[in-house]
């Protein structure tokens, strides 16, 4: 999609902080951090969000999860971390390019905002 923002962070037009990336997915620092390690793991094939995939994308959705557990050992995060899937603009989607958020580095308070 041409006018997605995360679209043009993987493609380079707009600068990230990478973290992570292979063929199939891209992680970067998020830029308005909710904890210690905000990171946005996204997949490379543009999927609007959680309600809008398909069979065809499950497999993609959970990478993201795997991503984000291998991102999180690395980060010395043992007592733990949220990933979160927002779907759409009440949970407070802004970017409409699906992203988990991983989110760690402090205590989690339940339930969230």
């Amino acid at each position: 999609m041409t006018d997605c923002l995360f679209c043009k962070i993987i493609d380079g037009k707009i600068p990230s902080k990478k973290i992570y990336e292979d063929d199939r997915v891209y992680a970067f620092e998020d830029i308005n951090p909710q904890a210690p390690t905000h990171v946005l793991i996204i997949p490379k094939r543009h999927i609007v969000d959680i309600k809008e995939a398909t069979d065809a994308d499950a497999e993609i959705i959970g990478y993201c999860n795997l991503v984000a557990a291998k991102i999180a050992r690395e980060r010395g995060l043992e007592r733990g971390y949220r990933t979160v899937y927002n779907v759409g603009p009440d949970s407070g989607q802004t970017v409409f390019h699906l992203h988990l958020h991983l989110l760690g580095g402090r205590p989690m308070t339940w339930p969230p905002g």
